[in-house]
């Protein structure tokens, strides 16, 4: 078998979004014959944790360990919860602290291009006699954090290896990035090195198409779309009684459905059937302000929230739940974002409401795949008129998703084409 070093960050017991890409690949890619090696943190600082998650490491793969050193101890030391929670991606929309303020500065600009970039050098050094001993002619970083890529690009100036730089998120053009109080050096050293990665990777993957037109216009190298995608073979569950509208996942501040609340509001105040029967349920973290903004428009009993929950259990609310909810921030930045969520969303095969950016290419695939409706974030009569007809499906107790072509989304198709991707010689 041809073997391939994958260097990840997030890997069980990890929890959340950022682990399942690698884990699912890892799980299939023997199928296509490619041996995995999978390099990661010895010690890491993971916001999220789901233990259950080790046991889908497959028993047979290679996982190496190296200590790494990051500094959010430290920063703890200032405030734990303000340094959990900008670690995690919560960045506030409100006028921050001058706490915030100096934790997000310190973060984007002596921490380039993130908080991991001191196991780049350790991990050189350990990585480069285990690729000439084992013989591996492949290695394939993924980021974000970013700072992987640059353990790449060093294996890459000093070895004969092909190098697949693999994002699973841009890197300057997300939307957070502008909020780490980059200063003008700063930014130029962020875009300095992105340039740096995608030159000189022999081969890029992305998750969309937006980020994949986005890097084509900056290297020739090829870029690959490779979504994400759904793994399980999920049995049916019987559907929860209420009329529930359930968001899986962190729900940062800047996504806040300030029309959906507005439009769930309305709905309760005018048609007392349709406020029995509500339920919203949000599990993963939830921004402050989000929460503030229910309570503003009346929600927070009809609300519950259900923190984080091992992903065998988000499997489950997502089966049972009447509606999935889909939400990204409506900016130009944005449009090209395709949470992972969404494929496990196809899976659970119930209807999904996508509220995001006009052109958002998560949309998009709802709209084709038939597994629901995408709408503008601030288009309240339209955002009305969906949920007064769903609310009317589930009385009538008919109220489905007949989503179509979803098989391609499936792990292992897409592992699939990462193989082809992998071994094919470009002219």
């Amino acid at each position: 078998m041809r073997k391939v070093l994958v260097i990840v960050y997030y890997w069980p017991p990890a929890g959340g979004p950022g682990v399942q890409r690698w884990l699912k690949f890892v799980k299939y890619l023997r199928d296509f014959n490619i041996e995995p090696v999978v390099y990661v943190p010895e010690n890491p600082h993971y916001p999220l944790v789901d233990e259950n998650l080790l046991s889908e490491v497959p028993n047979d793969v290679r996982v190496l360990k190296h200590p790494i050193k990051e500094p959010y101890a430290w920063a703890s030391l200032l405030s734990k919860k303000k340094t959990k929670t900008i670690s995690s991606g919560i960045i506030p929309e409100k006028k921050p602290s001058s706490l915030e303020k100096i934790l997000l500065w310190i973060r984007g600009n002596l921490f380039i291009p993130d908080a991991r970039k001191y196991w780049v050098k350790p991990s050189v050094k350990f990585l480069l006699g285990i690729i000439e001993k084992e013989g591996i002619e492949t290695i394939i970083t993924t980021g974000p954090p970013h700072s992987l890529h640059l353990i790449g690009l060093e294996l890459k100036k000093k070895m004969n290896i092909q190098w697949i730089s693999d994002f699973r998120d841009p890197w300057t053009s997300i939307g957070y990035h502008n909020k780490l109080r980059l200063t003008k050096k700063s930014q130029k050293k962020h875009k300095d090195l992105e340039k740096k990665v995608l030159t000189n990777s022999d081969k890029i993957v992305v998750t969309s198409r937006t980020t994949q037109m986005e890097f084509e216009a900056l290297t020739n190298r090829p870029v690959k779309v490779i979504t994400n995608g759904f793994d399980e073979v999920l049995s049916p569950l019987q559907l929860d009684s209420k009329f529930t509208i359930s968001h899986l996942g962190s729900l940062l501040t800047g996504r806040n459905p300030i029309t959906l609340w507005k439009v769930l509001q309305e709905l309760v105040n005018e048609r007392p059937e349709f406020a029995k029967q509500l339920s919203i349920q949000l599990a993963g973290v939830v921004g402050e302000e989000v929460w503030e903004s229910i309570g503003q428009h009346g929600l927070q009993s009809y609300t519950n929230q259900l923190g984080y929950l091992p992903h065998e259990q988000v499997v489950e609310v997502q089966q049972k739940s009447q509606i999935l909810l889909l939400l990204e921030i409506a900016s130009e930045e944005t449009k090209g974002i395709i949470p992972g969520k969404l494929f496990e969303y196809l899976n659970a095969k119930r209807p999904i409401l996508a509220l995001g950016p006009t052109e958002w290419e998560a949309g998009r695939i709802v709209q084709e795949t038939k597994a629901g409706i995408s709408l503008s974030t601030t288009d309240a009569p339209a955002l009305k008129n969906v949920l007064l007809d769903w609310f009317e499906q589930f009385k009538k107790g008919g109220f489905s998703a007949n989503s179509i072509g979803i098989e391609k989304f499936h792990r292992r198709e897409l592992t699939k084409e990462l193989v082809n991707f992998i071994v094919w010689e470009s002219s």
